[in-house]
């Protein structure tokens, strides 16, 4: 089967961007940044977005561009003889499977938000009406359903056409669409009266209260943040490596592809921190900010209704990139496996994450007895640890590890790819980094996971 390809540069940055800019840029980012003292974090953050996701992205894309196949078969295609490193492509697709299994659940709250704030189901709520709502919708297991089918169907849809006139273009528009709601709806949030003092805490660092928090929690937190946003480690940016030419030196498109993620998730803060400050609301409300604290923000704004529909438009589209970018990926591992034609992995892989999204979209409410990780705790949250804090780290560090060593792909060979076209070089001058100090950040990272995690 001849491989497809994408049919421009933009279709590939926006595609890239598209699979790292998702919830954990529009709902965690600024929640995090509330929680742990505004500006200084955001210093770290792009610190650490520049020293560790772009080095792992350029190396996720030169894999793919090498091979010219998905995670699954990467391994197969640049090492043939070193077996044992295709335990790792399979489970790229495990992980892929698993992040679908409660992003496509997510997402689903995302459209419900969106056509209730559009119908006006908010109007006129006070906080315990808006937090009843948010109760009653994890409740309501029907609901929580049907918009999970909405969105695998979207995703089944749009990829199935294929990849220039299905997925690259319709992410071209919703991208595009993305970008310009969000910068409308900041401007409305910067200029509204009394905004600035959000404005402020957001941009200005403040040493003083990051030193209250701990400085150490500070960056790790960051660092934390930094690494996830850009969803390395399952084969997610590979497989648009590997639809792409070889006009461009990868590590300019990695710094791209970072650029847009960072101004996504910087503008969201910029339309959620004068907002708060201007109608009284805390920053560091946590994880409930989009789903409680923000339909609250609305209701007291004029025009509310028009701003918090803009602003679910915008979530969804978030949050839809990040689908239609990995459903892509599971669908392209399929098609390599099996041999299949597109329509045919998308049906099967769509029919698959139907049922196998059922029980964390039932985790809320049938259910809710079940507690994998303790108290408190659902089948989400479940499927959510085993992707951010094993599948995703230990992946990028299998990548680092395949990229500069001998008994994997290599230095050499890696740089090579990586440099061929134009743009910003590799140097050997990094290999040390890059070799030594970048896995030893990574495990760290895993490690310490690991430990806040559980304790």
């Amino acid at each position: 089967m001849e491989r497809e390809n994408l049919g421009s540069r933009l279709g590939f940055i926006l595609l890239s961007a598209g699979c790292a800019i998702g919830i954990g840029n529009v709902w965690k980012f600024p929640y995090m940044v509330g929680q742990y003292g505004g500006g200084f974090f955001v210093l770290i953050y792009a610190f650490f977005l520049v020293v560790m996701g772009v080095p792992v992205m350029t190396m996720e894309f030169s894999l793919g561009r090498a091979s010219k196949k998905s995670a699954v078969k990467i391994y197969h295609e640049l090492v043939p003889e070193k077996k044992v490193w295709r335990t790792h492509g399979y489970a790229s697709v495990v992980g892929c499977y698993l992040l679908m299994m409660f992003y496509t659940v997510v997402s689903g709250w995302m459209l419900k938000y969106f056509v209730s704030t559009a119908k006006g189901d908010f109007k006129g709520l006070d906080t315990k009406g808006v937090n009843r709502f948010y109760d009653n919708m994890l409740g309501d297991w029907k609901t929580l359903v049907f918009f999970t089918v909405m969105v695998i169907v979207i995703g089944v849809l749009v990829c199935s056409i294929g990849l220039q006139n299905g997925l690259e273009r319709v992410t071209k528009v919703m991208m595009i669409a993305l970008l310009v709601v969000m910068v409308v709806l900041a401007v409305n949030s910067v200029t509204t009266k009394g905004g600035s003092d959000g404005l402020k805490f957001y941009i200005i660092p403040d040493i003083d209260k990051a030193m209250d928090i701990g400085i150490g929690k500070v960056v790790v937190a960051a660092m934390n943040q930094a690494f996830f946003t850009l969803s390395l480690g399952i084969g997610s940016m590979a497989i648009f490596g590997s639809y792409i030419d070889k006009k461009r030196a990868l590590m300019g498109e990695a710094v791209n592809v970072a650029i847009l993620d960072t101004f996504v998730a910087f503008s969201s803060g910029l339309i959620i921190f004068p907002a708060c400050f201007a109608y009284g609301v805390q920053p560091d409300s946590g994880p409930s900010l989009i789903f409680k604290t923000l339909p609250n923000i609305f209701n007291n704004m004029s025009m509310g209704r028009v701003w918090g529909s803009l602003f679910f438009v915008f979530m969804s589209f978030a949050s839809l990139s990040t689908i239609l970018a990995v459903f892509e990926n599971i669908v392209a591992c399929v098609m390599d496996m099996t041999g299949w034609s597109r329509k045919k992995s998308c049906i099967v892989n769509g029919i698959s994450l139907l049922v196998l999204s059922l029980p964390c979209a039932l985790g809320f409410n049938i259910l809710s007895a079940v507690k994998p990780l303790g108290e408190k705790t659902n089948i989400m949250d479940l499927e959510d640890f085993l992707v951010s804090y094993i599948l995703l780290p230990l992946g990028a560090l299998v990548y680092i590890v395949f990229c500069t060593r001998k008994y994997g792909w290599g230095w050499d060979k890696f740089k090579e790819e990586a440099n061929t076209g134009k743009g910003i070089k590799i140097s050997d001058k990094m290999r040390p980094y890059m070799t030594y100090v970048l896995p030893v950040l990574v495990f760290g990272l895993f490690v310490y996971g690991l430990y806040g995690y559980f304790a």
